[in-house]
């Protein structure tokens, strides 16, 4: 959902309670949240603080998940480090991710790839889809 999206809803019932969490939501909502698709590799660069000072750290992986609506919505990114299979939970509208770099567009059929993770080597690589 976008911030367009969320004035049409409180537009169509302006006094509903679902109205009110839409108006309160609508703020923290990105104007253009970023086209992530299930099985693409992707950069995402994620604002870190270190005391006072910030710096963007990016994290390179596979989105083996999307979940959740408005807000809420997240997305996970899976990348091997040393041998060792890591995953991050990235909210889509945190102000702490900066944007995420499209790498290149997988070739699945299925809406979760936890099948990846017991898979090692060749095996849990995703196919690239040709355009």
């Amino acid at each position: 959902m976008n911030q367009a999206k969320a004035d049409q809803l409180i537009a169509q019932a302006p006094n509903s309670p679902n109205a009110a969490l839409l108006r309160i939501a609508k703020d923290s909502l990105k104007a253009e949240p970023p086209v992530i698709k299930i099985g693409s590799t992707v950069k995402v660069h994620v604002l870190i603080k270190e005391g006072e000072r910030e710096r963007i750290q990016i994290f390179e992986g596979t989105v083996i998940a999307r979940k959740g609506s408005g807000t809420s919505e997240t997305f996970t990114v899976r990348r091997l480090s040393y041998g060792v299979g890591v995953e991050r939970v990235f909210p889509i509208h945190s102000p702490h991710v900066a944007k995420v770099e499209l790498v290149r567009l997988g070739r699945v059929r299925r809406a979760k790839l936890y099948y990846l993770r017991g898979r090692v080597g060749k095996a849990a690589k995703v196919k690239q889809k040709l355009a």
